[in-house]
């Protein structure tokens, strides 16, 4: 007998593969000035402090928009959002190769504001890949799925790094900013014509919606006629006033001052402390980054391992989270050591240990509200990256003090430890908060 049941179509693994590109250029874009901060600031006469600011300044924007973005991705739809997003700071990357031809204009104030118009612009892309996962997977592959756009903070550096350093080397600062905006215009195109909801997408037969929305895919969720309220302030009164989700939000924000040391000062740390040429610091960066990437997914799996041999989500998420928070602090150990390899392992060890930590998106999962799932990430997403105005400014403030780095170790280092604080003291055990009647 002929077996005629329809095989269903693999289509969501292509969303997800489209999403991580996305999300690599994405954070690629952040770390631009990163690498090629040292030269233009060499030519642009920038002090540590400026420089500072200038690097927290995507931070300000990306952080108070959060809230702002996810609305507008539940008001007008995740492709129509997110695809102008990507045009918009595309544009705005490539404008800063072009900072100091426009007289009457310091350097200071020009790349200060065009690096917070592209943080304005990324702000819907975090909320919109988990609508997307949402949407697109079942249940039990959203895990995987969210791990996977996660991990593209890490692929960024890997990716890209060697090649910004290169063409820092090559064609000078402002090549860098050309090409990351051609490249997410380009991406903006392949976006448009790839992304539709499960339920309108042309490559996407009955057997695998069926699988999607038995799972438990939000496929419809682009129908804006069921679109569900973006923000009251009542709810976000509820969110800071619950001291589990306190603790998670002041746990997210110690993890990313450790990420935003990394895709900030790391480079320029490498060419004026370790005495590294421009090309040789990009493809430095790669290697912690590459055990970022490798941590980031397994963090996820022995997360998911412990849960399932011991049913206790407080083990399964906080047991990877201290290890991981532990392996994290020997940042600090840089600040003696000599030679610029053990340099490069010490940061590879406390960026693999980053990744296993960062289960915050997992976390968020397990404790928001159903009905605020939106809401709750946008606020955790803006809390986290506070830490992103804060990191630059204090470093630029410590190095320009002191001349070194030192300090600004100890800073990072500190915070690895007031995430186990966190969670262990602050946080409590991990459990869905539910909405009062």
């Amino acid at each position: 007998m002929v077996d005629n049941a329809e095989k269903p179509t693999r289509t969501r693994y292509a969303i997800i593969a489209l999403i991580f590109v996305i999300t690599t250029i994405n954070y690629a874009d952040r770390a631009t000035f990163s690498i090629a901060g040292e030269e233009a600031s060499r030519e642009l006469a920038l002090s540590p402090i400026e420089t500072g600011y200038i690097l927290s300044a995507f931070a300000w924007a990306y952080a108070l928009a959060q809230i702002p973005g996810g609305a507008l991705l539940d008001r007008f739809g995740t492709k129509k959002v997110y695809a102008s997003a990507i045009l918009i700071w595309s544009i705005f990357t490539a404008a800063q190769g072009f900072v100091g031809f426009v007289p009457g204009l310091t350097a200071v104030t020009t790349l200060f504001l065009l690096r917070f118009l592209v943080g304005l612009a990324e702000a819907p892309s975090f909320p919109g890949n988990a609508r997307l996962v949402a949407a697109w997977f079942p249940s039990a592959e959203r895990g995987t799925a969210s791990a996977i756009f996660n991990s593209a903070q890490y692929f960024a550096l890997v990716a890209f790094a060697p090649l910004m350093g290169w063409l820092v080397h090559e064609h000078g600062w402002r090549s860098v900013f050309w090409t990351m905006g051609a490249l997410g215009i380009a991406a903006t195109l392949l976006f448009v014509s790839q992304i539709h909801g499960p339920d309108r997408h042309p490559r996407v037969n009955k057997a695998e919606l069926d699988h999607i929305r038995d799972g438990g895919g939000q496929i419809e969720m682009e129908d804006r006629s069921k679109a569900a309220p973006a923000f009251s302030w009542p709810n976000f009164r509820l969110l800071l006033s619950n001291r589990m989700m306190l603790g998670i939000y002041l746990g997210q924000y110690c993890i990313n001052v450790l990420t935003y040391f990394f895709v900030t000062w790391f480079p320029i740390y490498l060419v004026k402390e370790r005495g590294l040429n421009i090309m040789e610091a990009g493809f430095a960066a790669a290697l912690p980054a590459a055990f970022g990437f490798v941590g980031g997914l397994a963090g996820g799996v022995i997360s998911d391992h412990i849960l399932k041999r011991s049913g206790s989500l407080d083990k399964a998420r906080k047991t990877p989270l201290v290890i991981g928070m532990l392996l994290a602090t020997t940042i600090l150990a840089c600040v003696w050591a000599e030679e610029e390899w053990l340099v490069i392992a010490l940061m590879a060890v406390a960026f693999f240990g980053k990744g296993v930590a960062s289960l915050g998106w997992a976390v968020m999962a397990d404790v928001a509200p159903k009905q605020l799932a939106g809401l709750s990430g946008g606020v955790f997403n803006m809390f986290g990256n506070i830490a992103g105005i804060v990191t630059p400014i204090v470093v630029g403030y410590i190095v320009a003090a002191t001349g070194s780095f030192d300090l600004a170790l100890a800073f990072v280092a500190v915070h690895c430890l007031l995430t186990i604080v966190a969670y262990v003291w602050i946080v409590g055990p991990i459990r869905r908060l539910e909405l009062v009647a």
